[in-house]
């Protein structure tokens, strides 16, 4: 063989080998930007879960906020249910105790009083009856 053809032999191999690393650089190339696209991809629904999750978390957050909200709304009325019934409660005492009082009253003016006669038994009576129709459901 020549040297001419020891040369283009040589030269064409050296041209091969640069063809196929070219060849490999830009098919490894297209791999990372194959690979790169993918992952702009994951990140991209990565974020927009996350969008989601926060989005869900602000709506527990808003719902478990009302709840607290109602039901500190219904302890307070519930309190506020006892005192206006102690309240209730108390001026029914005090109303017993006002027409006992009275009572007491009507006995000793009939007592005392030298015109009355038995008929102090029927306003007691009509005492007693008016106290007991004006029961506990009826008293303001």
């Amino acid at each position: 063989m020549s040297t001419g053809a020891i040369i283009a032999v040589v030269v064409g191999a050296v041209i091969v080998i640069a063809i196929v690393a070219f060849a490999a650089s830009a098919m490894r190339t297209r791999r990372l930007n194959a690979r790169r696209d993918e992952a702009r991809g994951m990140r991209r629904q990565a974020n927009a879960q996350s969008i989601q999750v926060e989005a869900s978390r602000a709506s527990a957050d808003e719902h478990a906020a009302r709840s607290r909200r109602a039901q500190a709304e219904a302890e307070e009325k519930a309190a506020q249910a006892k005192r206006d019934q102690a309240l209730a409660e108390q001026h029914a005492l005090e109303a017993d105790r006002t027409a006992e009082t009275a009572r007491q009253h009507h006995d000793r003016a009939r007592s005392v009083d030298p015109d009355v006669g038995d008929e102090g038994e029927a306003e007691a009576r009509a005492l007693d009856e008016e106290k007991a129709g004006a029961g506990p459901s009826q008293r303001r």
